[in-house]
């Protein structure tokens, strides 16, 4: 865990906060801020894979711009009506109110046409929604938690009267051919727990002899399991079917049962980088594909589990591959209905040759175009492919994040601070200037935004509207501790009452 240290005054103020609270009939009130927010179908990373916003829950944890999953305080809810920003970029779309911070690197004009060595120097930070452009750099934040995990349980019993089923180990290793099974199953597999037809099933091209042998042999080294394999020349495919209830309720329970709900299970995504390769290994080798022919080369998978998608994108992030995720809607081609699927997208020479490492293919690479993005350990950079303005009208939602006090989307990563302080003055006449008697604060925000408001009112109480008006950013942040006691994503919190 990230401890943030604050300064002696920020704890100080927040202990033990002057000038709280609302003012009757005051001579002036005045209100800073605003609940940030994004839509309420808004896709969450949590370590329950994907989660609308508006769905979230006290016990999930939320990935943040640290790249560690942190638990959330406190989810907020508003009906909202007006102007909302839509922000697209290779990995999605997100729609969120105008004050939303996002983490960016804010591209000046002079450097927007420049080589990305440049842009890479532009440092981070934390942006309003209505701040940002086309082609300024949004930072998506990659998981950095890693954590081994040596063997699992199969955690299922035979059923009463299941009487064909043999038994299969109740512990197995997490092991290079297991995650390999994993990914076949995740591209080509198909679980049946029905009584009557219990079984594992992969279905694959008719020409994929080999993987069909080696998903046979993995089931009978892990499992002591034989299989039976099918060629169906009419359909051009393989079919290797494992007769086994138990096997088939696991594979179920721990990675889905159908196309559109497959997915890892969370301790998966923190494997170390290592044993993910395998498992990318299998997805692509069983549904992938690899086209080094073309112009412009590029390697691609396709799933209708979105879940499955995005898992699949962090992965590749924690490679050092960029990849880029498209929707292609339900659809009827030659007679066939397709349903709705989510491609993943890889072109970038540096991603390709590293994917084309993990699959074994030798790849003697040739110049072609570059694209405008780069990861590195912290961050995959992306460049805004485009923002526009809507109007909007309907429910909005905001996370309160423990510690990092931030949370990622499906494509961009936020802050989740929605700041509000309300100010009210009493204001007195004395040797011709107006004086501020008494001040007090009302504020709903975060130990910064309350410090903030606590020492802000102690500086102006008892001065002139015209000294306190005098009153400069830096001056609060010094009086606050300091730039370098304050996290930078918090800097817009101790200034909020000015």
């Amino acid at each position: 865990m990230v401890e943030l240290s604050y300064s002696k005054e920020i704890i100080k103020h927040f202990k033990n906060p002057r000038n709280l609270g609302r003012m009757k009939n005051p001579d002036a009130v005045g209100e800073a801020g605003n609940l940030l927010c994004v839509a309420s179908d808004t896709p969450i990373e949590t370590n329950n894979t994907l989660v609308p916003i508006r769905d979230i829950y006290e016990k999930n944890l939320v990935l943040s711009h640290e790249g560690i999953y942190y638990p959330i305080k406190a989810l907020h809810k508003r009906a909202y009506e007006g102007e909302v920003i839509l922000i697209k970029n290779r990995l999605g779309e997100v729609i969120l109110t105008p004050e939303h911070l996002i983490l960016d690197k804010k591209i000046p004009k002079e450097v927007k046409f420049s080589r990305t060595e440049n842009k890479k120097k532009i440092p981070l930070g934390w942006y309003h929604a209505a701040e940002l452009k086309k082609g300024d750099i949004i930072a998506y934040s990659i998981p950095k938690e890693e954590k081994d995990v040596k063997k699992i349980k199969i955690g299922v019993e035979k059923f009463k009267y299941d009487f064909k089923s043999k038994p299969i180990p109740s512990t197995i290793p997490l092991n290079e051919n297991f995650l390999k099974l994993v990914g076949y199953y995740l591209a080509e597999g198909y679980a049946s727990t029905v009584v009557t037809q219990s079984l594992l099933q992969f279905t694959l091209n008719i020409n994929e002899v080999e993987i069909a042998k080696e998903i046979s042999e993995i089931v009978k080294e892990i499992f002591g399991l034989e299989t039976k394999i099918y060629h169906v020349k009419e359909k051009k495919t393989i079919i290797v079917n494992v007769y086994s209830s138990l096997l088939a309720r696991f594979f179920k329970k721990m990675f889905g049962g159908y196309a559109e709900d497959k997915h890892l299970p969370h301790f998966m995504i923190l494997l170390p980088k290592e044993k993910q390769k395998y498992v990318i290994y299998g997805l692509w080798k069983g549904d992938g594909y690899v086209n080094l022919k073309r112009k412009d080369p590029r390697a691609g998978f396709s799933t209708i589990s979105h879940q499955l998608a995005h898992q699949l994108k962090l992965l590749l992030l924690r490679q050092g591959i960029i990849p880029s995720l498209y929707v292609e809607k339900e659809k009827i081609r030659k007679g066939v209905y397709h349903k709705k699927s989510y491609r993943v997208h890889i072109g970038q020479k540096d991603s390709l040759l590293k994917l084309c490492d993990i699959l074994g293919i030798k790849w003697n690479t040739k110049k072609f175009s570059q694209r405008k993005s780069w990861i590195d350990a912290n961050y995959l950079y992306m460049p805004i492919m485009k923002i526009e303005k809507q109007n909007y009208a309907g429910l909005v939602c905001n996370l309160e994040v423990e510690r990092a006090h931030s949370f990622v989307t499906d494509c961009v990563t936020l802050h989740n601070c929605g700041d509000v302080m309300r100010i009210y003055l009493r204001i007195k006449e004395k040797n011709g200037k107006k004086i501020i008697s008494d001040i007090k604060g009302e504020v709903f925000g975060c130990i910064v935004a309350v410090s903030n408001t606590s020492m802000l009112t102690t500086m102006v109480k008892g001065k002139s509207l015209e000294d306190a008006l005098k009153i400069e950013k830096e001056e609060l942040i010094e009086r606050l501790g300091g730039r370098r006691k304050i996290p930078a994503f918090k800097i817009h919190c101790s200034i909020l009452a000015l």
